[in-house]
């Protein structure tokens, strides 16, 4: 590689790390994740995300107008094959403090689910009542999750296709019991700049396959849809991810969410002009003396 190239991919860098942290930093302040002394659980995975979930914070924190404390965990849920000294090694090399906790829900995963079924939605759930716990072990206030753009607007076409519910990922969760609240830092970032920065970062990624499961396929096939969307259309998946900023609920069909059964007609208020409001009668059979004169109203 040429200085040439290598000033401009020097760049490219640059732009990439400025528009991640930009991009955390505005999801923090429009949903207020992160507050004054708050403690921080950020969950570590060992996937690029959650790597990269984690720098980005450590890097907010040493700049941010507020103070805070960032705790990375991670849970060795016992999945055979798993490389239990790289998280390790990996947080003493930045410094900060860290748990691994210990929990075996693979063999529970795997008494639970059929040979060949995808087990990732039981292992979700034992890991978040998991996580949901032990961050009132220790403290902490708000628990940080590495889900990105693209995993929001994945999880909401999965809910439509095969949930039939208009939901997603809320970059901001309250438990329901509201004893934690669960923040997504990484929600404006899209999934294709966090593989480059993690390529950039080199971090010591461990895949998500030790536990010898299927593919979640209905996921893969959501992803590869909205791929070649993307495209197709540059621009589309983030118009998607905006529309679920952006709900009006009297234009949708939830009888819960907005009271369709009692819309009463008011013609007391003065009225508004309509577009193209004017009409020319050629035949009718009905009386127009009948017709009220709304231009005195």
């Amino acid at each position: 590689m040429n200085s040439k190239d290598i000033r401009k991919e020097t760049l490219e860098l640059n732009k990439l790390n400025k528009r991640l942290r930009r991009n955390v930093g505005n999801a923090i302040v429009d949903y207020n994740m992160i507050e004054e002394n708050d403690v921080v659980m950020a969950c570590i995975s060992g996937g690029k995300d959650s790597f990269a979930m984690l720098d980005i914070l450590l890097a907010l924190q040493k700049s941010a107008p507020i103070k805070f404390e960032v705790i990375a965990v991670n849970l060795d849920q016992k999945q055979p094959g798993f490389p239990e000294h790289i998280l390790p090694e990996y947080f003493d090399s930045l410094d900060i403090p860290y748990y691994i906790v210990d929990k075996d829900t693979y063999s529970v995963v795997k008494e639970k689910v059929a040979a060949g079924k995808t087990t990732c939605g039981l292992c979700s759930r034992l890991r978040r009542g998991t996580l949901y716990s032990f961050a009132e072990r220790i403290g902490a206030t708000k628990i940080a999750l590495g889900h990105h753009l693209d995993d929001i607007v994945e999880t909401l076409f999965l809910n439509m296709f095969h949930g039939a519910r208009l939901k997603a990922m809320p970059p901001k969760l309250r438990s329901d019991d509201g004893r934690n609240v669960v923040i997504r830092p990484l929600t404006y970032c899209r999934e294709s700049d966090l593989i480059t920065y993690a390529e950039h970062k080199n971090f010591p990624i461990i895949p998500c396959n030790l536990c010898g499961s299927q593919e979640n396929l209905q996921r893969q096939n959501i992803k590869a849809m909205l791929v070649e969307w993307d495209k197709k259309t540059p621009g589309r998946v983030e118009s998607i991810f905006k529309s679920i900023q952006n709900v009006s609920p009297s234009q949708l069909a939830d009888k819960n969410l907005f009271d369709f059964a009692h819309l009463p007609i008011d013609r007391e208020q003065d009225r508004k002009e309509y577009a193209f409001e004017e009409a020319v009668v050629s035949s009718s059979n009905i009386d127009e003396s009948l017709f009220i004169d709304v231009t005195n109203l």
